[in-house]
């Protein structure tokens, strides 16, 4: 069953949210995992795009817009259920995406937004009456 887990970070802004799905996304690369992140619209997803490619100087985190070459082991989409991915999804828009349960790990990014915190405590709800297993990260030094 897909496990989901809500990443909280203690300040507001549409900056911030991509900051830690990149930081997530990074992470969860670097221990082998394939990764989808279901981005808002075009302008969100090519935000982060372009984020990823400078997020750690130090490393590469191969990337690409979904369908584009490259996007093998990350890709960035929205709008449309991901081809080819399984592992983690990491979801930036504000309702449970209908094709999440296909996923092994989903991560929402909540910030301290008034409609984040409203729609996310509602997936919170749904995910709960399903009785996925759930969990809650604080990232306060984010």
């Amino acid at each position: 069953m897909t496990r989901v887990g809500f990443y909280v970070i203690q300040q507001a802004g549409e900056a911030r949210r991509l900051q830690v799905a990149a930081r997530l996304a990074d992470k969860a690369f670097q221990r082998g995992h394939r990764i989808y992140i279901h981005a808002r619209d075009q302008d969100q997803a090519q935000a982060l795009d372009t984020l990823l490619w400078g997020f750690r100087p130090s490393s590469f985190l191969p990337h690409g817009l979904a369908g584009d070459p490259g996007s093998d082991l990350v890709a960035i989409g929205w709008g449309e259920e991901p081809a080819r991915h399984d592992d983690l999804l990491i979801n930036l828009q504000l309702q449970v995406p209908a094709f999440f349960a296909r996923f092994h790990r989903v991560a929402e990014v909540v910030t301290q937004d008034d409609a984040s915190l409203a729609a996310l405590r509602e997936s919170w709800r749904f995910y709960k009456a399903r009785g996925y297993q759930l969990e809650k990260h604080d990232l306060s030094g984010v």
